[in-house]
């Protein structure tokens, strides 16, 4: 018999799932290749002032907001095309951001506005474009379905990834190592102004999906049954998916394309806890967001003075873990609500 899930139980998860981010991230911005003091942090001559809100505390609030927004779009898209594996990046977003960066690094491009480069400008219109060139593609009867959505997304991943690959043979040694450095994910210092704004909308996109997830909850199980439950079905897959493909677009201008964060946290917490996206929703951004700090954190010491990319430790952490989660909850994966 599966428990029922009350408003006071899901408040205490995300709660809880809340507390332990805030432990998580304040161990990681101590952790480093220089030990900082904590009661050194708050005077402004020092050293460990100037390393902990300069440089550790926005590569924290960044890791976080990325690794969120990668979470939920997780969710959304899993939702949508009604597959626990699907992520972020399977509707072709790897490419259409590749393509874009590509296409910055070959133009010679170097203008900056408040640290944003034309890589991250490029990325994200490539990403956001690639999407709704899915989207459209998908409908050509003027409505989309799991099945048409997933193979536009292949057939456009394909064509960009092998127009990627022919620029590439074509550019400067140079260039091609700033593209492909680019593209391993990483994770650096931001100026404020763009840490707001993003998490802001980062957030404003989390909650409404939030508000989604009795809408999400009908379509797992079909279109034919959400529609006689009364769902409006092209409306909310319009919504979630304008949402999901903005959380994605703005993650990966900021950190290139970090993988594993989408697929394995919402599928983790899908087994650990249920298919419910009331606490489906929340408690992958929250997670996403602490298992992207601590990668981050291991990218910034395991070579240290030298950094690794934060995708190389999101793929060794995230794959085994992945295996251990999946061959425990082999019996119960699905999409029943709990």
């Amino acid at each position: 018999m599966t428990e029922l899930l009350t408003e006071k139980k899901l408040f205490t998860k995300i709660m809880t799932a809340a507390i332990l981010l805030a432990i998580v991230a304040s161990l990681c911005s101590f952790a480093g290749s220089r030990h900082i003091s904590p009661a050194k942090i708050l005077d402004k001559d020092t050293l460990d002032h100037q390393i902990f809100f300069q440089i550790r505390l926005p590569r924290i609030i960044l890791a976080a907001i990325v690794g969120a927004a990668l979470a939920c779009a997780g969710v959304v898209f899993q939702g949508l095309l009604r597959n626990p594996l699907a992520d972020p990046y399977i509707l072709g977003v790897s490419s259409g951001a590749g393509l874009g960066v590509t296409i910055a690094v070959i133009s010679g491009l170097s203008w900056s506005v408040y640290g944003r480069t034309p890589i991250s400008a490029c990325a994200f219109l490539g990403s956001i474009g690639t999407i709704w060139l899915v989207w459209l593609i998908s409908r050509p009867a003027g409505r989309s379905s799991p099945t048409h959505l997933l193979l536009a997304g292949v057939i456009v991943n394909a064509l960009f990834s092998a127009v990627i690959m022919f620029l590439v043979s074509i550019i400067k040694s140079q260039q091609v190592h700033s593209t492909i450095f680019w593209l391993m994910g990483n994770i650096a210092e931001e100026q404020p102004l763009i840490l707001w704004l993003c998490g802001g909308l980062v957030t404003a996109a989390i909650i409404g999906v939030y508000f989604l997830s009795p809408q999400l909850n009908a379509i797992s199980f079909g279109q034919s049954d959400a529609k006689t439950m009364g769902i409006d079905t092209e409306k909310t897959q319009a919504a979630a998916f304008a949402m999901a493909a903005a959380m994605t677009a703005i993650a990966v201008s900021l950190s290139g394309l970090i993988g594993f964060v989408g697929l394995v946290i919402p599928h983790a917490i899908r087994m650990l806890f249920g298919s419910d996206h009331r606490q489906l929703v929340p408690l992958s951004a929250i997670t996403g967001a602490a298992f992207l700090i601590v990668a981050d954190t291991a990218a910034r010491i395991v070579v240290a003075p030298a950094q690794l990319p934060v995708g190389v430790i999101t793929a060794i952490i995230g794959g085994p873990f992945f295996l251990i989660l999946l061959i425990r909850n082999s019996r119960t994966l699905g999409w029943n609500m709990k």
